[in-house]
């Protein structure tokens, strides 16, 4: 089967997306699949083997916000474009990318998912001319909904069926200033009925989309994410004094700062008085004024010196420090609609201890890998946590528990298994 995959890009850290989708592409080559990954926006920022040779970044950033702001740009010549599309360009915003608020990408997101409505259309008329001369794709897969406006055209240029992943788009478009929301949602909507079928990656995400977007149940198929394996084992033993961890992104949104007032109140209590804690994480330059204010408590409580912030660490790197940790807790209220570190965690046999929110209750129960405890609340995430922690023997049962879980279920093997079979069905409905 012949698959194109488009994932935006960050251009500068990495993101759980990119890191599924290009585990994706490179397991389903493994697994006899003729698999392109296609970079958009910006170039991709992983931690393994990039799955992309080389392709071209379709809807460079530079030029897609260019003729979304000044229409002389939607007629410019391709020598022009791709001046704007050369990698020290895309490079440079890149560096940006993290700093780009939802208020401001209104108009630029109902124009993306208006597809040749929109006013990339340029960008549109090169990637299906590329698909449908070069890609000769079975199958098309959109990394998320934000993409569906290409839904359409793809089709009609390649005849291929078009599969879209859902992973977290309702935070962003619900994000959006008032006067675009309603408009986002309705359009992403009405664009859905171009897509052949969805894949969630949990069902408690496939469950929301459905009730917000109006998705008939049999187009959306739960597969939950899974990992490259290679090179997770738990440590010998469990680390003495004991380390609470977080992994994701250094931002509000993944609630950090809910877990620096847990780790002070656990502190202050006295019951764990030798807890570590350790941060690792993407951290872009929208995020350092937050995470020096954070540094700036810890320094005030005295505890600094027993914390570690480790930003944007490799697969090496994040391998070793989640075999140095204790449990992990990412205490996100957003709604994830997965939450990759989980899996991550448990693979190298760490519990975690996370909110009653979002998909965590539905990984919690899947891997038995850790506890749940009320959202946006840092003592009763402290108290989960203490209690965790004060039996040490029963904390490392509950992670091996999760680890064999991930192990059978959680893995990149299962989930290109899964996801192929979802490709297969959309493929045969089409002919």
């Amino acid at each position: 089967m012949r698959v194109v995959q488009l994932t935006p890009g960050t251009g500068s850290f990495y993101c759980g997306t990119c890191l599924r989708d290009n585990a994706l592409v490179t397991e389903l080559r493994r697994q006899g699949h003729d698999a392109i990954l296609v970079p958009m926006y910006l170039p991709l920022t992983l931690d393994e083997v990039p799955a992309s040779k080389g392709e071209a970044v379709f809807y460079g950033g530079v030029n897609v916000y260019l003729q979304q702001v000044l229409p002389f740009f939607r007629k410019t010549p391709r020598w022009l474009d791709r001046l704007f599309d050369a990698p020290g360009i895309l490079k440079a915003a890149g560096a940006r990318a993290g700093m780009t608020s939802p208020n401001d990408l209104g108009d630029l997101t109902l124009s993306m998912l208006r597809g040749e409505d929109g006013n990339q259309t340029k960008e549109l008329d090169r990637l299906t001319a590329w698909l449908a001369d070069e890609g000769h794709p079975d199958v098309v897969c959109l990394s998320n909904a934000l993409l569906i406006g290409l839904a359409r055209r793809i089709k009609k240029a390649t005849g291929a069926a078009v599969v879209c992943t859902l992973q977290g788009e309702d935070t962003f478009l619900d994000s959006l200033p008032e006067r675009d929301r309603k408009a986002a949602w309705s359009t992403l909507a009405e664009r859905a009925k171009d897509v052949d079928a969805f894949v969630a990656v949990s069902r408690y995400y496939g469950d929301l989309m459905q009730q917000r977007v109006g998705l008939s149940p049999e187009r959306i198929h739960v597969v939950h994410n899974g990992i490259l394996l290679d090179g997770y084992l738990p440590a010998p033993a469990p680390p003495d004094p004991p380390v609470l961890g977080y992994l994701a992104r250094m931002c509000p949104p993944k609630r950090l700062h809910t877990l620096v007032d847990a780790y002070l109140l656990i502190r202050e209590r006295g019951r764990l008085p030798n807890l570590k804690l350790k941060v690792a994480g993407a951290l872009t330059p929208a995020d350092d004024e937050y995470v020096t204010g954070l540094r700036e408590k810890l320094t005030a409580a005295g505890l600094m010196r027993d914390a570690e912030f480790l930003p944007n660490i490799d697969r090496g790197e994040k391998i070793a420090f989640l075999r140095g940790l204790s449990a992990l807790s990412v205490p996100a209220t957003y709604g994830e609609s997965f939450g990759l570190y989980i899996i991550e965690a448990l693979a190298a046999g760490v519990p975690v201890v996370q909110p009653r929110h979002g998909a965590f209750p539905e990984l919690i129960q899947a891997t038995g890998g850790g506890v749940l405890c009320e959202t946006d609340d840092p003592l009763a995430l402290g108290i989960a946590i203490e209690e965790l922690l004060a039996d040490p023997a029963a904390a490392r049962t509950i992670g091996e528990r999760g680890r064999q879980a991930v192990l059978e279920n959680f893995s990149v093997e299962q989930m290109t298994r899964n996801v192929v079979n979802v490709f297969e069905s959309a493929v045969s409905q089409r002919v």
